[in-house]
């Protein structure tokens, strides 16, 4: 089978890292390339593609939103990430079969996964399903934190709480450090819906119980939380939050 392949990065220098390796085994290979996910899609549906390798860190789409953008069946090409995500995320990969190869490129592993994914077509969509689900499931005691660069996961220990600031997130660490995410404060008040830890005491912040380290009544009714951030707690939710206290401490 001839290699019709298609690299989806948002890096000039990694496409063409992935372009000198590939020509040097498959000479004769058809190379497509784009630096962004739909681009690639849209590339998938004009041409007879085989092998797909994709980034996962991209803005605006990363590498595993693609089967968003296919129907159940459509997907036929082999799909293989390359990344630089942590041990986490590339266990999550191994335990599905799903090849990847990690950054930087090792181009016996790059030959090796496309090899197999010339072989492998077949199954491709229930591998994709597979991986969506670990994902998922890794997913469930980390929150994902989209920043300029990629993607940090990390426990919801470790947050101490998230300030609003316009469509963007302060999310402050426990370590310290204060990241300003891409997304309001609403999606993070949406995934931690089920954690009972984190606690909402006025529109701009969603705060971890675990973090206080002090309740302050005067007129109003402060939090101090462990970085020594101190919150007002909103008047209409001043009766439930004591009550809260209660039940949690």
């Amino acid at each position: 089978m001839k290699l019709h392949l298609l690299i989806i990065d948002d890096e000039d220098q990694a496409r063409r890292l992935l372009k000198n390796l590939i020509f040097q085994k498959y000479p004769e290979a058809i190379i497509e390339e784009a630096s962004n996910l739909l681009d690639g899609v849209a590339l998938i549906k004009q041409e007879n593609i085989n092998v797909i390798l994709s980034d996962i860190n991209m803005p605006v789409h990363n590498g595993l939103e693609i089967t968003n953008f296919f129907e159940k069946e459509e997907l036929k090409a082999a799909l293989i990430y390359t990344t630089a995500y942590d041990h986490y995320a590339i266990q999550a990969f191994k335990n599905n079969a799903l090849d990847y190869i990690l950054k930087p490129v090792d181009e016996d592993e790059l030959y090796e996964a496309i090899e197999k994914g010339l072989k492998n077509n077949d199954s491709q969509n229930q591998v994709i399903d597979n991986i969506k689900k670990a994902f998922d499931k890794m997913t469930i005691n980390k929150i994902s934190l989209e920043v300029p660069k990629g993607y940090m996961f990390m426990a919801p220990d470790e947050v101490v709480l998230f300030e609003a600031d316009g469509m963007y997130t302060y999310v402050h660490l426990l370590n310290g450090k204060k990241e300003l995410i891409s997304k309001p404060l609403k999606h993070f008040v949406d995934q931690l819906e089920s954690n009972v830890l984190f606690y909402r005491p006025q529109r701009s912040y969603l705060i971890n119980l675990k973090h206080i380290k002090e309740v302050k009544k005067d007129e109003a009714l402060y939090i101090v939380m462990e970085n020594d951030k101190s919150i007002t707690v909103s008047r209409d939710k001043k009766k439930s939050f004591m009550e809260l206290l209660e039940k949690v401490f």
